[in-house]
């Protein structure tokens, strides 16, 4: 029943073509930003769960405090 339905719309072919780029384009993307992301922004962020509210976060942080 459904087959017979999506076939019947007029140019029905190209959403699964451009649903398969958009998922391929988010996890290129991803996947790029992952490499070549700042290593030191990494570690700062998986510290950061660690921190108490006291502790500074940044330079910033710091010439707050």
């Amino acid at each position: 029943m459904y087959k017979n339905v999506l076939q019947s719309i007029a140019g029905i072919e190209i959403y699964p073509i451009i649903s398969f780029l958009i998922f391929f384009a988010f996890f290129l993307g991803l996947t790029l930003y992952v490499i070549f992301v700042d290593k030191k922004h990494v570690a700062a962020m998986s510290e950061m769960p660690l921190q108490t509210e006291n502790q500074p976060q940044n330079k910033i942080g710091q010439l707050l405090s």
